[in-house]
């Protein structure tokens, strides 16, 4: 994940570097439940609208809390399926609340209504998400649920009348890319807090739409659009905040956009990119499924690392006898091909290892998401030589709405 605002916050205004954590244990993504009242078209639980057995019962689920905070876990992001079918999750967030949790709620936003928004104020929510595919037809047809949409927006008013810190998160296809732009404009008019960029990542359902995944020259145009959009908001002082995630590419490409117009501090970039180190599953980021699995991410289901109704969480996360942990934790990642020789290596460390897996069968094999060339990357054999400082083609961004 890749927080744009204070980079660009850094590069227009000369602001310190954000500081980089070393937490003694990851944010924890916990899908509480697999329950959901939708059954969208790239779920990467694969999610549905019926009870699954053998989910953490509330006692569980507080042990594991307990566990988690012992060890070190600074936040916990409670999602599903869809987190508010399951009936103690107030109750959950309350205890997380008086643990020192920070806490965040993952939601589809069709079930917040004003009792649930009492209730998230109530139990001490910091955070609440809702995706977002598209505007009307276009979410709903994602969601496969005529009037999602307008539901979940709603839910998103709701939250946010209410003081509640919200923000939208939208996963970028081929499908769905015409709509960025709207999308964009619908954040800054209804005063959202965060909007979270997703390129699609090939797990659940979601891997059955890879081929549907946007094309490099879409990921691109749609970056750079994000870029000019965080900026307007530095410029104008207003705190919102602009993420990225599931391709980390990202911060590559923000350094080449940063060398062409912010070229006094494109190098003070790069350090502090460096310093951030890109992807994180396996190390700063964890999940916990709704039957107690852990796993690196939320998108590595099919790998299980232990269940913690058997063993304690952190002597989970820190065993590296399974050879994926052990290269996820690895500095550098045994990565290869085009991943392996990119000069760039140290800023995105290696991409997400699911989509190589996933189209390979090798964990370490190189992201078919990156969307930068040989050339860029200084893959050796490309065009030119490996260059220090990449160009990227530049793609005039779309007019953003709230300019000043």
């Amino acid at each position: 994940m890749l927080r744009l605002t204070p980079y660009l916050a850094m590069l227009e205004h000369g602001t310190p570097a954000p500081r980089v954590r070393a937490p003694a244990a990851p944010v924890v993504i916990w899908n509480l439940i697999r329950r959901c009242n939708l059954t969208c078209a790239h779920c990467y639980t694969t999610s549905a609208d019926k009870d699954f057995s053998g989910e953490l019962s509330t006692d569980e689920v507080m042990r594991v809390m307990d566990s988690l905070r012992t060890a070190g876990v600074p936040a916990l992001i409670l999602s599903g399926g869809e987190p508010l079918m399951r009936a103690d999750i107030f109750e959950i967030g309350a205890r997380a609340k008086t643990l020192g949790f920070y806490l965040g709620l993952s939601s589809n936003g069709t079930l917040i209504d004003p009792a649930s928004v009492a209730s998230m104020q109530a139990s001490g929510f910091d955070y609440v998400g809702v995706s977002l595919d598209g505007i009307g037809a276009t979410h709903d047809r994602f969601r496969r649920q005529e009037g999602s949409y307008a539901r979940a927006l709603n839910g998103i008013r709701l939250a946010r009348d209410a003081g509640l810190k919200v923000g939208v998160r939208f996963t970028l296809t081929e499908d769905n890319a015409a709509d960025l732009p709207a999308l964009l404009d619908l954040i800054d008019t209804e005063c959202i807090d965060k909007f979270y960029f997703s390129h699609l990542n090939f797990a659940g359902r979601g891997n059955k739409h890879k081929d549907h995944a946007a094309r490099h020259a879409q990921a691109r145009h749609a970056m750079l659009l994000l870029f000019e959009r965080a900026r307007i908001d530095v410029r104008a002082g207003r705190e919102r905040d602009w993420v990225t995630g599931n391709n980390d590419a990202d911060a590559v490409f923000l350094l080449a956009w940063a060398r062409q117009h912010y070229p006094r501090r494109a190098d003070a970039l790069q350090a502090a990119l460096q310093a951030w180190g890109g992807n994180a599953s396996g190390v700063n980021i964890a999940n916990i499924d709704n039957l107690g699995n852990v796993h690196p991410d939320t998108m590595w289901w099919k790998i299980t690392l232990g269940n913690v109704r058997e063993r304690e969480f952190i002597d989970i996360w820190r065993d590296t006898s399974h050879p994926l942990m052990a290269g996820l934790k690895a500095r550098p990642r045994p990565v290869h091909g085009r991943c392996g020789a990119c000069a760039y290596l140290a800023l995105c460390n290696g991409n997400t290892r699911v989509r190589a897996w996933e189209t390979t069968g090798d964990w370490w094999a190189s992201d078919p998401a990156c969307y930068l060339s040989d050339e860029e990357i200084g893959v050796s054999g490309a065009a030119q030589p490996a260059a220090r400082h990449p160009h990227f083609p530049i793609y005039a961004a779309e007019a953003s709405c709230g300019a000043s």
